[in-house]
């Protein structure tokens, strides 16, 4: 094993856009890092491509959107096709986690930073990054 932090992507996946985070598994943090858009749940894939090469992660994590009651539903399917499609593309080991409540974890905490001044309404459109990097972070804490 590596000396150095093992970086990992994590994906918010929605059929309009994608919000993604980067992380390390020796501090379980992450970070927002940008949106990119989709159509019907097929991303921009030079974007993709792009982030993976200049970050090079060990490991990709999905969240998967689920009902309350830990059901799946039609967007769960898609952010299983969007794993299966980030795995066979990328090679690399693709992780699926649990996403309830991340959403309201991520305007929360979008919220706290707009009101110390961090952020405008504008950059709402970043919640989904935001979004990732709580899934992200819960996937790192949990699988340590």
């Amino acid at each position: 094993m590596s000396a150095a932090p093992a970086c990992v992507l994590g994906f918010d996946f929605g059929t309009r856009c994608i919000g993604v985070a980067v992380g390390e598994r020796i501090t379980a943090s992450a970070r927002a890092l940008k949106t990119i858009a989709a159509r019907n749940g097929e991303p921009e894939w030079p974007h993709l491509d792009a982030l993976i090469g200049a970050w090079q992660p060990a490991a990709l994590v999905v969240g998967l959107p689920l009902t309350l009651d830990g059901d799946e539903q039609a967007v769960s399917r898609g952010a299983r096709r969007f794993a299966a499609r980030l795995g066979a593309r990328y090679g690399l080991p693709v992780h699926l986690a649990d996403e309830r409540h991340t959403s309201q974890e991520a305007a929360r905490r979008f919220a706290g930073a707009r009101a110390a001044g961090l952020s405008r309404r504008r950059d709402a459109q970043g919640l989904d990054a935001v979004a990732a990097a709580v899934i992200l972070e819960t996937w790192l804490s949990e699988s340590a």
